[in-house]
């Protein structure tokens, strides 16, 4: 029997994935099974690591916050400033707060001070 020769539909598809996985290294941007499973796996962790992202980011924040406020006060602490913060209900995030607190000290005291009273 003679060897039938496939329509590109397949080729097509294999190359898509080729494409995806190009920059990796060895059989993982060779081999078509490979590949696929390479793909899977980055972006599984792509979408778990946007998640921590997230998280380490805030995080990084509350620490920056904290430590600056501890700074100006002894006896003042990030917990209250944001409890004060929401008694006034002054919409100021964490990112925002942790800027100011970085490029302008003074102004983070002044707005700690006011709220605080």
């Amino acid at each position: 029997m003679t060897r039938t020769i496939r329509g590109y539909i397949a080729r097509r598809r294999r190359k898509k994935s080729r494409v995806f996985a190009s920059n990796n290294r060895g059989a993982h941007s060779r081999l078509t099974r490979s590949i696929i499973q390479q793909t899977i796996r980055a972006l599984a962790s792509s979408h778990r690591d946007r998640g921590r992202q997230k998280r380490n980011f805030r995080r990084l924040w509350i620490t920056r916050i904290n430590a600056v406020i501890r700074e100006i006060w002894v006896s003042y602490s990030y917990s209250r400033l944001i409890n004060d913060l929401y008694k006034r209900q002054l919409l100021l995030n964490r990112k925002i707060l942790a800027q100011i607190a970085i490029s302008n000290t003074n102004c983070l005291y002044m707005i700690a001070k006011e709220i605080s009273n």
